[in-house]
């Protein structure tokens, strides 16, 4: 029974990888630039509907995590020439805890942790944790 369970997993492990790379072509096509080595959960949402979202190499976006490239509100406000349309950029080796929600307008420095159900709504700098709602930098990371 032991091997059969290892078979099992296997398979699981197997099809998820699939699925993820079937997701990552998704996410492509659809206007996001994604680096090399970078895991995107399946459970995570990217919505560059009318804005721009950049994500770099090596970087884990995990579940339940929302990025979000356009704010409707910014219209009703009216703060902005396209209103819509904004631009997230995430660094490279960069975590995303799970589900964190990252605003428009927002840059997220390299080698960077924001940790799980954070809210990012401001740049954060490279090397650093940050974490909160709305987020706040913990700590630097000195490197």
């Amino acid at each position: 029974m032991n091997r059969v369970n290892k078979i099992i997993r296997y398979l699981i492990h197997w099809s998820g990888n699939i699925l993820r790379n079937i997701q990552l072509i998704y996410i492509r096509a659809t206007g996001v630039k994604v680096g090399r080595n970078t895991m995107i959960s399946l459970r995570a949402k990217i919505d560059s509907r009318r804005g721009q979202v950049i994500i770099g190499d090596n970087c884990h976006i995990t579940y339940g995590c929302v990025i979000l490239s356009y704010d409707y509100t910014a219209r009703i406000l009216g703060k902005e020439k396209d209103p819509e349309a904004g631009k997230v950029i995430i660094g490279n080796n960069v975590f995303i805890g799970v589900n964190s929600v990252i605003l428009p307008n927002v840059t997220i420095g390299d080698n960077s942790i924001i940790g799980a159900g954070s809210v990012v709504n401001m740049n954060i700098p490279a090397n650093v944790i940050a974490a909160g709602n709305p987020v706040k930098i913990l700590k630097d990371l000195g490197q």
